[in-house]
């Protein structure tokens, strides 16, 4: 390495810093002791210290402290250090550093009292939190638009409703009212904090909005699913001549994913490729989301491939896509890519929940057993709620409901809704009511609210012709208040969203939708469909339970479809509850004798039909 200036010194160390790169700081590092004289210019100790306390390399970082004279160890060298160590998460090393920062004499400044009010409630030390309030309280520096908006991301961080909204107080007290610094703050905070209406009476208080004011609202809908309103504040955006920022395109692509809207979220995409951003690893990641999130899988393989650099969460979005689209063996071998020596990306928490669904959709159950094993093993990372889901899946789909219910028994943690709910779906689908009704009053005790738990228990035993028992579980559902929430499914066509509800007469096109329903029903009998009429709500006689299911909200947009989107041209319906059974398999049907692919997305999972055949495998 050439001779190089202090300055150009202090900008490669903060270039390691940033691309985290380790071996570069260490080289820049080795270049300062050979060409520089000891002790270093302060500013160049104040990068080490920093480069070394972020990469967690705490003991590097102490020593370069010990070697630097006490006269050249400033607020900006403490603080550095503090940081670091809150981090990597060593929060009782920053409390005890500020400690020793103090016998120096050496005064915190605004970047300062954040670190240490986070490390001290992670601590749960409400005293010192406390004693660190005080102590702000009292510091000589006035507050200034940059010491609100640093009190404010902490507050952020630790979703402090109550001591944020103090803080809002002191801003209009002290003058920063209309800082548009402080107030994009305070929109980020009450968003983070779930009060949406708070973030929009700030926003709309900001007199003149720069980009951030924008992005950070609209960050604010998608984060609180408000997805709708995150469309509608970026139209208003680019009205007012906001030019789109990395920022903002992967949040409404999140909200384009999240309502599954996938002709807008194509549109993002080309304000994406316009701006010359789509290969952005933040854009490119949302992009890989929302195709995946919108059934469209080819697109969301080629988002993922055609990106210059990937992270975990493009990994992550990829696998899950292709999970919950029924593409199992494309996950799984990603998963292998990802952790394979060319990549040696490290699996996170939401990995093996992505790659156990995976191994539940395939049927894998001694692959899925085999990862699970791994994760504590050759990963360190402790199995959570969702984990144990997945595994209960695995084994339920599998047929193996016994053996699901046997390592519900061992859990080393109380079994969650999900895992109940996972072993209660097995039980409907391989016919075992007794072990379904033990699933379900578990269920019934952790969320007795939840209606969809009953009518699954009511359905599987209508299914084993127990009408008294499946009466019974409607009564309690009404005499407890329960009620079934109404089915909707939705399809975008020509640009505009249609919803339907089950016997839904309100669209402008209703004679046209019944003569496609009427149509498909009398070609279906001709084929020899038979309705599967267990989903109907009670034991009412055939025809009249043949007529009740085939009026749900999913065949009603199934057929607007057919009339409104041309052929060749995939049919994407969307739906809030779980399709039903004899939905799923007239829509298969339907699939083969129209010769249309159609994608639904129900509140489970993704199901892709053709040919008389469905990605599910019949299984959801």
């Amino acid at each position: 390495m050439p001779l190089l200036s202090a300055n150009a010194l202090g900008w490669l160390i903060e270039s390691a810093l940033s691309t985290q790169s380790l071996l570069l700081g260490r080289a820049v590092h080795a270049h300062i002791i050979r060409t520089i004289e000891s002790p270093f210019p302060p500013f160049l100790s104040n990068h080490l210290i920093n480069f070394y306390s972020k990469l967690d390399s705490p003991n590097t970082a102490q020593l370069l402290l010990s070697l630097t004279p006490p006269r050249f160890r400033s607020v900006v060298t403490w603080t550095a250090l503090i940081a670091g160590s809150v981090q990597n998460g060593h929060f009782t090393s920053a409390l005890l550093h500020f400690s020793d920062m103090r016998r120096q004499s050496v005064q915190p400044n605004d970047f300062t009292f954040p670190c240490l009010f986070k490390a001290s409630a992670f601590l749960h030390y409400s005293l010192m939190g406390q004693q660190l309030h005080a102590l702000a309280l009292k510091g000589e520096e006035p507050p200034n638009s940059i010491t609100f908006c640093v009190f404010l991301n902490a507050c952020s961080d630790g979703l402090y409703l109550k001591l944020g909204q103090q803080l809002h107080g002191y801003v209009i007290r002290f003058g920063f009212g209309s800082d548009v610094s402080v107030l994009n703050g305070m929109v980020d905070f009450y968003g983070k904090c779930h009060q949406v209406k708070y973030s929009e009476l700030v926003f709309n208080e900001i007199n003149v909005r720069n980009g951030v004011s924008w992005c950070t609202m609209l960050a604010v809908y998608e984060q609180n699913d408000i997805w709708d309103n995150a469309f509608m504040l970026f139209l208003k955006a680019r009205k007012e001549g906001i030019k789109p920022t990395e920022f903002m395109l992967s949040s409404v692509l999140s909200a384009c994913a999240g309502m599954a809207v996938l002709e807008l979220g194509r549109s993002i995409h080309g304000l994406a490729v316009k701006a010359c951003i789509e290969h952005n690893v933040f854009v490119g990641s949302a992009l890989v989301d929302m195709y995946g999130k919108c059934g469209s899988i080819d697109n969301c393989e080629s988002s993922f491939y055609e990106m210059p650099e990937r992270n975990l969460i493009t990994w992550n979005a990829v696998m899950g896509g292709s999970a919950h689209q029924g593409c199992a063996d494309m996950a799984l071998s990603l998963f292998e890519e990802m952790t394979s020596e060319s990549h040696n990306v490290v699996p996170s928490y939401v990995t093996f929940v992505c790659v156990l669904t995976a191994c539940s959709r395939a049927g894998a159950v001694k692959i899925g057993m085999d990862i699970f094993e791994s994760m504590q093993k050759k990963y360190g990372i402790e199995p959570g709620p969702e984990h144990y889901a997945c595994v209960v899946d695995i084994l339920g789909r599998a047929g193996l409901v016994e053996r699901a219910y046997d390592f519900i028994k061992k859990m080393p943690v109380p079994p969650t809704v999900s895992v109940w709910g996972a072993l209660l779906g097995a039980c409907r689908v391989h016919g075992k009511p007794e072990l379904g009704k033990v699933a379900a009053d578990n269920l019934f005790r952790l969320d007795p609210l939840d209606s969809g738990n009953h009518v699954i228990l009511s359905n599987m035993f209508a299914a084993a012709g127990r009408w008294d028992e499946a009466n019974l579980v409607r009564k309690e559902m009404k005499d407890v208040g329960i009620t079934k929430g109404a089915g909707v499914s939705w399809i975008s066509a020509k640009n505009s969203i249609h919803i339907f509800q089950a016997k839904d007469t309100t669209h402008e096109r209703y004679p046209e939708i019944q003569a496609m329903l009427a149509k498909l029903r009398r070609v279906m009998k001709a084929e020899g469909y038979i309705a599967d009429t267990n989903s109907a709500l009670y034991d009412l006689e055939e025809e009249e339970k043949e007529s009740e299911v085939w009026h749900h909200s999913e065949k009603i947009a199934l057929a607007f479809g057919l009339i409104a989107i041309p052929p060749g041209v995939p049919i994407r319906i969307t739906k809030n509850l779980r399709v039903c059974v004899d939905c799923h398999s007239a829509i298969k049907f339907i699939s083969g004798i129209t010769g249309r692919e159609i994608i639904v997305r129900d509140n489970n999972r993704f199901h892709s039909f053709k040919d008389y055949q469905c990605s599910c495998r019949d299984y959801w």
